[in-house]
C-alpha cells in the first residue's frame, strides 16, 4: 500500500510515547499531526482532513470516548483507533458504542499500530461494508463471505485473514504483517498461519481446477496476496 499520502492525527497527552510513534510515522513516510488533548485534538479533526485517527482513551479537557461520541453525533465518519491500557471487554464494547473502529491495547508493537493505520486508512467508518474481488464477496457489517454467488463458511481467523488480504489487493501482505493484523501481540505458534492459510484456500479456490482463476498466492520468502491471476 502507498502510504505517501496519509494524513494521520495522534491524540495522545504521553509525549514521550507521541514522539516515539511520530517519529516510527516518519520512516513509514507517513505524516502526523500531533495534538496533547481531546478538546485540541477534537479541534483539529473538524479543520482538517484526516485519513485515521488515533486517539487515547484517557486525556485531558475531553476524553476519547468523549471526543468519539462527538464526532460520530456530527457525522464525521474519519476513521478511528482507540488507544488503551485497559483489555477488558466492558472498555472495548464501550469504546464501539461511542463510535470507535479499532482498539490496541498499551503496550503494544509500533509494527501491529502500522498494519491497523493502514487496514483503517482504506475506509472511512462505516462506509466500506463490502468488498468485491474477481466474484468474491465480503461483507464486513454482515461477517458474510460468498464467491459467485455461493456463500462461504469461514471461521473468525480466517475472515479476519482474507479481510485483510482483500484490503490490501492487489498488492502482498507479508507473513509478519498478517500475523500482526489477525493475532496482535497474542502470537500464535509457527504452524498456525500455515494451518488457516491452508484451510483458507481450501474454502476459496478448493473447488476451482483452473490456477488462472485462483485468488489466493503465496509470494515466495515474502507473504500472500489476494488476485484474479495466477503469479508465476
Amino acid at each position: 500500500m502507498d502510504t505517501d499520502k496519509l494524513q494521520l492525527l495522534l491524540v495522545e497527552d504521553d509525549i514521550d510515547l507521541a514522539t516515539a510513534i511520530i517519529d516510527y510515522f516518519e520512516l513509514d513516510k507517513i505524516n502526523c499531526d500531533h495534538a496533547s488533548n481531546g478538546l485540541s485534538g477534537f479541534n483539529l479533526i473538524q479543520s482538517n482532513h484526516y485519513d485515521v485517527v488515533i486517539l487515547d482513551l484517557n486525556m485531558p479537557k475531553m476524553s476519547g470516548l468523549e471526543v468519539c461520541e462527538k464526532l460520530r453525533s456530527q457525522g464525521i465518519d474519519v476513521p478511528i483507533l482507540m488507544l488503551t491500557a485497559k483489555d477488558t471487554l466492558d472498555d472495548k464494547l464501550e469504546g464501539f458504542s461511542k463510535g470507535a473502529d479499532d482498539y490496541l491495547v498499551k503496550p503494544f508493537a509500533m509494527e501491529e499500530l502500522i498494519v491497523r493505520v493502514q487496514v483503517l486508512s482504506r475506509r472511512r467508518s462505516g462506509q466500506m461494508q463490502k468488498l468485491a474481488i474477481c466474484g468474491l464477496e465480503l461483507d464486513t457489517k454482515q461477517q458474510t463471505i460468498a464467491r459467485n454467488t455461493m456463500p462461504l463458511k469461514l471461521s473468525p481467523i480466517n475472515f479476519k485473514i482474507l479481510e485483510t488480504l482483500m484490503l490490501a489487493s492487489p498488492e502482498p501482505v507479508s507473513r509478519d504483517k498478517l500475523i500482526q493484523s489477525v493475532w496482535g501481540n497474542d502470537q500464535p505458534d509457527s504452524n498456525s498461519l500455515k494451518v488457516h492459510m491452508f484451510n483458507l484456500r481450501k474454502i476459496i479456490d478448493g473447488e476451482i481446477n483452473d490456477k488462472n482463476k485462483k485468488l489466493i498466492h503465496t509470494i515466495v520468502g515474502y507473504g500472500f496476496a489476494l488476485k484474479g491471476e495466477s503469479t508465476p
